[in-house]
């Protein structure tokens, strides 16, 4: 897919181009007057009123993308650093896939009246070709926290899934460019590492679509981009009379996969406001994304909880185990928070399974299209559910057997909870030739040495 931006075309991912309002997403330097982020800061907070936030801030709260010009990748980073997420945490995320030569800064800008920062990525050396499958090994190597590698992964899958439908191709196939390849990583990583960090719940105004055509390496192609509208199936969008892109292929794919359901606005209380910033004029508007932080007051407030996320489930009595292991594999990849397979008793007196699936409201429709493509159903059901969680966070701990992740689940719940990752356990018991429960032993006393039982 290649998405253009500015007066110069960069290339994206292999397919369509799109000529972007949003301008170079990712420009280079810091031009006359321009300062970066953390110049910007005084102390713990941005020298003109958001808090530096920390980890797990927006736990209970909205933050609601205001998508009045669209949306692109680096807005998105660039609003939700302007809230007050630290830049070091998507600096860390885009650092830790570890590709050699690539950074990220932030500048700030101006868009009309509005003030607010860019997103930079800055690049050295010659990038190869990277395929979806490539991408995913980066994503499942990184040394970042579960929550990030599988925000990041989801908005990857839908980019790779559009892509896939437009050019009529396996998604495994799909191809990501040279520079548009570092530019949707750095993006799709510092906004999953940025999302992941705030732990609000998304919420996303419906989406502006431009109109016009587009001449690409492809030829002339219209606006909205084929893979933008493939990205969106199920968001609402609408007409914004606007001869230009506004809605780019990364920017779809991670409101797409990320936000809990789509408003015009959302009752909240705003706590911290931020701008990421396009860099082409557009003629009716300021070309910028608003990110808006606050409490809800919402029903859920008077004691009728709001659905934040669905359940989506079919009865099936014709599946054998492995079709159905294999379903439940599908739904997971493609974003479901959690599978699960139950044993039930159909009519007639016959053995079935009830196959369900958890997931945001965002991502209802593609779990629905697994769950009919990978089960013999030929109906399923929805409904919605609003749920509690602890705040997490992932920490690393030294041991005998090297350095292991441990996730803790704290809150008002008693003590908190320790788990170390099995997965790295289990290929440090391989690696050391010791059983995995010697290796998860070893990680839950290095765990407990650092963690305050009390907390």
């Amino acid at each position: 897919m290649t998405e253009a931006s500015g007066d110069a075309k960069k290339p994206r991912f292999r397919g369509i181009v799109g000529a972007s309002a949003h301008g170079p997403e990712h420009a280079h330097g810091h031009g006359p007057g321009q300062h970066t982020h953390a110049e910007a800061r005084s102390g713990d907070a941005l020298s003109f009123g958001n808090p530096r936030l920390e980890r797990g801030a927006g736990r209970g709260k909205l933050v609601y993308f205001d998508c009045f010009s669209g949306v692109a990748g680096d807005m998105s980073v660039a609003a939700l650093v302007d809230l007050g997420v630290p830049l070091e945490v998507v600096q860390s995320a885009v650092a830790a896939v570890g590709i050699a030569g690539v950074s990220v800064d932030v500048q700030a800008a101006q868009t009309g009246a509005i003030g607010g920062i860019r997103f930079v990525v800055e690049q050295q050396g010659q990038h190869p070709e990277r395929s979806y499958a490539e991408i995913v090994r980066l994503l499942d190597a990184a040394a970042f926290d579960d929550d990030t590698r599988r925000r990041a992964r989801a908005i990857f899958r839908r980019l790779a899934e559009a892509e896939a439908f437009v050019h009529r191709t396996p998604v495994q196939d799909v191809t990501f460019h040279e520079v548009g390849a570092v530019d949707a990583i750095a993006d799709i990583v510092g906004a999953a590492a940025a999302l992941a960090f705030l732990g609000a719940e998304l919420v996303c105004s419906p989406l502006p679509m431009g109109h016009g055509t587009v001449e690409c390496r492809h030829g002339v192609l219209p606006l909205p981009a084929p893979a933008t509208v493939a990205c969106l199936r199920g968001v609402p969008t609408y007409d914004a009379g606007l001869a230009a892109e506004l809605v780019t292929p990364t920017g779809a794919a991670i409101v797409a996969s990320q936000a809990a359901r789509f408003e015009r606005w959302p009752s909240l209380s705003p706590l911290a406001i931020g701008w990421g910033a396009g860099t082409r004029q557009l003629p009716d508007r300021p070309n910028a994304l608003r990110a808006v932080l606050g409490d809800p007051f919402t029903a859920e407030r008077e004691g009728a909880p709001a659905s934040s996320h669905y359940v989506v489930e079919t009865n099936v009595d014709d599946m054998t185990g492995e079709l159905a292991a294999h379903a439940l594999a599908k739904l997971l990849e493609a974003g479901a928070l959690d599978a699960w397979a139950a044993p039930i008793t159909m009519k007639k007196g016959r053995p079935g399974l009830v196959i369900s699936a958890l997931g945001a409201a965002a991502s209802i429709a593609v779990l629905e299209d697994v769950l009919l493509r990978e089960t013999s159903s030929i109906g399923l059901r929805r409904y919605g559910v609003s749920r509690s969680e602890r705040p997490r966070e992932i920490i690393e701990v030294v041991t005998q057997f090297g350095a292991l992740p441990v996730k803790i689940s704290r809150g008002p719940y008693g003590p908190p909870q320790l788990k170390p990752e099995f997965d790295a356990c289990a290929r440090a018991a391989q690696a050391h030739a010791v059983p995995v429960r010697s290796v998860i032993a070893a990680a839950l006393a290095a765990a407990l040495a650092v963690t305050d039982p009390t907390l």
